[in-house]
């Protein structure tokens, strides 16, 4: 059970996370459990983070603001394993180095500035840049499949179903634009290329060629060969 001084100290910071939010940084206490905080961390510009949302948690423990909290990360994000506590001054993993003045505003954006750094820690994952911008993208809609998140900042669900909305809508005005604008490819305008001087496709038919009738050839042969055996015909009169 929390200490009442962890508890007053606790809804204090919230009221004024509530009147001043810090930049790229959301946190709420758990309705059932002022012990336990869900964060969200928006990646900042020109990083490979850019455009990510994470969702973590913050867990205090009754001797707070006297120890310092543990820190996970729920969201895959290519720079701290999830659901791992995270080793860094602010947590706890170093009593020895914490301050009894820091906040949890103060925690959070370290842990942001931190995540910008590649320095290997207990917790952190090795991973390029491509796959960051990667878990990025997809990082609102894997959050939004979570029944805390979506009950915890239900502001960010709302900015994934607009998304959602817009997208459709895009593809809706694309197909309809395309079936305006579309020309429909009729028969009339397809050509048939011939090959080897034959007509191909269905229904083409090649006119039949026209072939010399045989009898007529053989007439005219008879004639031909008439004529020439004409002049033998008179060389043997003549003689006789």
């Amino acid at each position: 059970m929390a200490e009442r001084a962890c508890v007053q100290r606790l809804q204090k910071e919230f009221r004024a996370l509530c009147k001043e939010p810090v930049p790229h940084v959301l946190a709420r206490p758990s309705p059932t459990d002022i012990l336990e905080w869900h964060y969200v961390l928006e990646g900042s510009e020109n990083t490979p983070f850019e455009g990510g949302v994470y969702h973590g948690k913050v867990k205090f423990p009754p001797e707070y603001p006297y120890k310092p909290p543990g820190i996970s990360m729920i969201t895959p994000n290519g720079r701290f394993a999830t659901q791992k506590r995270i080793c860094m001054s602010m947590s706890d993993f170093h009593p020895e180095t914490w301050n009894p003045m820091w906040s949890v505003s103060s925690i959070l954006t370290g842990l942001l500035s931190f995540m910008m750094d590649n320095t290997p820690t207990t917790g952190s994952v090795s991973t390029s840049n491509e796959e960051k911008q990667r878990l990025a993208q997809n990082s609102l809609a894997f959050n939004c499949k979570s029944a805390v998140f979506r009950k915890m900042f239900p502001e960010y669900v709302e900015k994934h179903l607009e998304k959602q909305r817009a997208v459709e809508q895009a593809v809706a005005e694309q197909a309809k634009q395309n079936g305006v604008n579309g020309t429909p490819v009729s028969m009339s305008d397809t050509q048939i290329p011939a090959t080897n001087g034959r007509a191909e496709g269905k229904g083409v038919h090649q006119k039949p060629s026209q072939k010399f009738p045989f009898w007529l050839t053989a007439l005219i042969v008879a004639i031909f060969a008439s004529i020439m055996a004409l002049p033998l015909l008179t060389l043997d009169l003549t003689t006789s």
